[in-house]
């Protein structure tokens, strides 16, 4: 039987500030998939003005979840496309309920989830991250009071705009948020963990450094890239 090459299938999953961002454009890159995030899918089909898109648009505007079936189903047509044989998702599933439905949609065309990678920072970690966190006014550009602070404070080196905090990266709400992932994605982890298919990884420190721990991880599981029969 010939050999052929198989896309890798990563799922990347971390709390807010733990870096997804930064890692899912290096495992992008490193895996040579698609980086498809929840975020980039939404805002395509509310572009386009699809039908998914617009039904989505009334949750988005009003700061609410999107329900997962318009989730699913936008997911699914993206997965459909010529390019996604293999791929990073970014976003999703966020909930057992979605894992089970991506699980359903990859098994109706032959494929699995290879690995959901988790980014694994300690709460005090991603507060400090976060909490000092400054936004420019005037032209959006980010920084951090401790890791990358402006010359002068309160002032944008870029454009000398003033710097605001934004109200989710104050304490109280950064704790919220973490309390709220814990809840919607230990049941999607669990889901995962049962068909060995989980690898968690520790997200602190420097970003190189947690992409050594990641490209680690990906090298520890079975290598889904490398040959393997022809069905």
């Amino acid at each position: 039987m010939r050999a052929e090459h198989k896309p890798s299938r990563v799922v990347l999953v971390g709390p807010p500030g733990a870096g997804k961002g930064t890692q899912a454009e290096a495992i992008s890159a490193r895996l040579g998939v698609p980086h498809i995030s929840t975020g980039d899918i939404f805002r395509r089909n509310v572009g386009e003005g699809t039908d998914l898109g617009l039904r989505a648009k009334s949750y988005m505007d009003s700061g609410a979840l999107v329900p997962n079936e318009l989730t699913n189903e936008m997911v699914r047509r993206r997965l459909g496309e010529d390019d996604a044989d293999g791929f990073l998702l970014d976003g999703f599933p966020r909930n057992r309920e979605q894992a089970e439905f991506l699980d359903d949609t990859l098994r109706s065309s032959g494929r699995t989830v290879d690995v959901v990678l988790e980014l694994q920072v300690p709460a005090e970690e991603i507060v400090r991250r976060l909490n000092g966190r400054r936004v420019c006014g005037t032209c959006g550009r980010s920084w951090h009071v401790e890791f990358n602070a402006t010359r002068a404070k309160g002032i944008c080196n870029a454009c000398a705009g003033p710097l605001h905090q934004r109200d989710d990266d104050r304490e109280d709400a950064i704790r919220r948020r973490l309390q709220l992932y814990e809840q919607q994605t230990a049941p999607m982890l669990a889901h995962y963990q049962e068909k060995d298919r989980l690898a968690r990884v520790d997200a602190s420190g420097p970003v190189d450094a947690v992409g050594e721990r990641v490209a680690a991880a990906l090298g520890a599981r079975p290598n889904n890239s490398a040959t393997s029969p022809q069905r």
